[in-house]
């Protein structure tokens, strides 16, 4: 079994414009005299590798402590892809995948509004980028609004570069932050 982490590192990952950046707090430190060390961190919950939740852009969309754990668990598909992505795109994409799936595109992969419908009208329960967000600024937010009103979990921030195109398993559990729209995560895949 390979495990491979796919997480960026919490306070060395730029954060998306105009989100705030995490920090830690050094509170207790033995090289200090303490008799052990204590850290506080600071972060916005889209940090970093982080899931969306449906109330980010869904006003009575589910928040993170209630969608179930197993929806971050299960076989997902790691795809090549850069620029915008269209539903044409996902269309070509949906027959060798699975119902989760994870752009490999250098931080370059973007869905559409066409994109993000066709991928709920098939099902897929989960999407996930290396890029800081599944689109590109946008007014309008239309994939994410699209994704996460059919309770499409998103999964932005990934680090695939270590990652071949192909079947994994995914394992990428948010912390337990009761009523908050998004929560960092530390995901894995797992192959053979």
């Amino acid at each position: 079994m390979n495990i491979i982490d796919i997480s960026r590192e919490l306070f060395s990952t730029p954060v998306y414009p105009g989100d705030p950046s995490p920090y830690r707090d050094l509170v207790r430190r033995m090289e200090m005299g303490d008799l052990y060390n204590f850290s506080g961190f600071y972060t916005g919950c889209h940090s970093a590798t982080h899931v969306d939740a449906p109330r980010h852009f869904i006003e009575d969309g589910k928040t993170i402590e209630q969608i179930a754990p197993d929806r971050f668990i299960g076989d997902c598909t790691v795809v090549e892809a850069a620029g915008i992505i269209t539903g044409s795109d996902i269309d070509d994409i949906l027959p060798t995948s699975n119902k989760m799936i994870l752009f490999k595109g250098d931080g370059k992969a973007f869905l559409c509004e066409s994109g993000a419908f066709a991928l709920t009208d098939a099902g897929v329960t989960l999407i996930g980028t290396d890029a800081l967000s599944i689109e590109m600024d946008d007014e309008t937010f239309a994939a994410h609004r699209e994704l996460l009103g059919a309770e499409v979990v998103v999964l932005e921030g990934l680090d695939l570069s270590q990652v071949e195109p192909g079947d994994y398993r995914l394992i990428a559990l948010p912390l337990l932050l009761a009523g908050t729209e998004a929560s960092p995560v530390r995901a894995v895949l797992i192959g053979e």
